[in-house]
């Protein structure tokens, strides 16, 4: 098997110079349970922007919440309005797109924004549901005995982790 080299760091930092031009003042960033939620945290800081960054769990939206519990410790925290809001969906891994789709359930339980767009790091290829990133730094393809997610460091630097499902 070969070995997937993926550098989180740089393509965070390619995200964030695609990101920058895009955000408008008012624009939210929303990260989604776990990893996204790192990768507003540091945007936010990154791009000095005060106002504060919603986080959204998917967990009580899933399809296979019955399968699966209550998988996310991070609860919802959206502390801003979300009626009318231009918001900015971030993630760190796109794969069968269930996630998003139980997260958009989510938002608009919160209310109905202007406009979402999602920006991911890694587009894995295993779509199931028609969903898309506005914003994607790396499409691979990994078989789906694997799982890939961001990682990060006491330090804040970002990797990915790949592993055996």
């Amino acid at each position: 098997m070969s070995q997937l080299t993926l550098d989180a760091e740089a393509l965070y930092a390619n995200l964030l110079e695609r990101v920058k031009p895009s955000l408008k003042p008012g624009t939210r960033i929303i990260g989604i349970a776990s990893g996204g939620v790192w990768l507003a945290e540091r945007m936010a800081r990154d791009l000095s922007i005060d106002e504060p960054i919603g986080i959204i769990s998917s967990t009580m939206h899933r399809d296979d919440f019955a399968r699966r519990g209550m998988t996310s410790a991070v609860p919802t925290r959206i502390p801003f309005e979300v009626n009318g809001a231009d918001i900015l969906l971030l993630d760190d891994v796109l794969f069968t797109g269930r996630t998003i789709r139980a997260v958009m359930n989510e938002l608009f339980d919160f209310g109905r924004p202007a406009r979402v767009r999602l920006g991911v790091l890694v587009d894995r290829d295993g779509g199931e549901l028609p969903i898309q990133a506005d914003i994607c730094m790396a499409r691979i393809s990994l078989p789906a005995s694997q799982s890939l997610s961001l990682d990060r460091d006491a330090a804040g630097r970002f990797s990915f982790n790949v592993k055996a499902i």
